[in-house]
């Protein structure tokens, strides 16, 4: 059965970031995950994280700057050196809340562009090679181009033969059901070729992104078809409820039983 992460970045706005964490283990989650823990204090997390008895599945390296656009370094060949010291950053957080896995967000940039395939890839080799130090497995994510246009990395099938051409033993993708959908569809055809590198799943119902079970997927059967496929992590609900947070975790209550 299914694990689930509370996305604390999309869930439980309706309280103060750092309050998020009891409000997810009230709500039955023991794992988190959320896009950028950097606004805060590492050591304040892992109070937090203690405090609530959570595990903290994932979060990203520093996108560079967000709100002026950015969404991520690592393809940006002018800014490699700004990439390297987000991955200080990155692991100094990931070894005080003891998170198992990061997520490297690709940039805007053009997938044709050799500069930035070079950028990319040694972004990856070198993250791989840091995180690997401290056991971490690294991620990268394909983001549609409806959500994020110009996103470098909007392809699954790009980003697995990546994985395989580099092929380090911490790399792994990182496989959102809400993005695979808009990208490719084809969803559980999907899961059945690429388990094997899978290192974490996202899931939201499409095309809204709110709760699963409340779009055009039969959410329910892919999450039972991760099970028979023996996925074992787990599934971050990078969902934005549709109204009250809690209220909307009702979709639970059609998982599958245990047995």
């Amino acid at each position: 059965m299914s694990r689930f992460a509370a996305n604390l970045t999309m869930m439980f706005n309706e309280v103060g970031f750092m309050d998020r964490f009891s409000a997810a283990a009230k709500a039955g989650f023991d794992a988190v995950e959320y896009l950028f823990p950097y606004s805060f204090d590492a050591g304040q997390i892992a109070e937090a994280l203690q405090r609530d008895g959570l595990t903290q599945a994932l979060f990203n390296l520093p996108p560079g700057d967000w709100d002026g656009g950015e969404r991520g370094l690592a393809a940006l060949p002018d800014r490699q050196k700004d990439f390297r010291e987000s991955v200080k950053i990155a692991l100094s957080y990931a070894a005080v809340t003891g998170v198992g896995r990061v997520h490297m967000m690709s940039g805007l940039a053009d997938r044709t562009d050799r500069a930035a395939q070079k950028a990319y890839c040694d972004s990856l080799e070198f993250l791989c090679d840091a995180a690997g130090v401290s056991g971490l497995d690294v991620l990268i994510e394909p983001i549609n181009s409806r959500d994020m246009p110009g996103y470098f990395l909007n392809d699954f099938n790009y980003a697995a033969d990546l994985i395989a051409s580099i092929d380090l033993p911490n790399l792994k993708l990182q496989f959102d059901v809400y993005h695979r959908q808009i990208i490719h569809g084809d969803v559980l055809m999907g899961l059945r070729q690429m388990m094997p590198i899978i290192g974490h799943v996202q899931i939201a119902a499409v095309p809204l992104r709110n709760e699963p079970g409340t779009g055009e997927l039969d959410d329910f059967r892919i999450l039972r078809e991760m099970d028979a496929l023996g996925y074992t992590g787990y599934v971050g609900c990078e969902y934005r409820p549709a109204g009250d947070t809690v209220t909307g975790l009702d979709w639970m209550s059609r998982l599958p039983s245990k047995g």
